[in-house]
């Protein structure tokens, strides 16, 4: 993993973990961006999101703590989570923890 964590490095990396858990479909509609949402544009389930934190896991470790991070939230917060909004939370904690 770089030293700096950009939110540009999170997105690219992000949307390679996304590709490996959707497959290359995620990518029929063009780039994700920091407005993708996970429910609406992407439909990710529920076992998806596990893959998907299985990944964040083994990119960045357990300071970024998707699943701790998604248990504070409410079900509509989970359900018009964007991908911004997990590339921020990304970028601070693995910034945050000197990766």
């Amino acid at each position: 993993m770089p030293e700096t964590v950009t939110p540009e490095i999170v997105l690219a990396q992000l949307e390679e973990m996304l590709v490996e858990v959707i497959g290359d479909d995620l990518l029929l509609d063009g780039p994700l961006t920091m407005e993708t949402s996970f429910d609406q544009d992407l439909q990710l389930e529920s076992i998806e999101f596990v893959a998907l934190s299985e990944k964040l896991l083994e990119t960045y470790g357990e300071q970024v703590d998707f699943v701790g991070w998604l248990a504070e939230m409410q079900l509509d917060d989970i359900i018009a989570l964007t991908v911004g909004q997990l590339v921020g939370f990304v970028a601070a904690n693995a910034a945050a923890s000197g990766a």
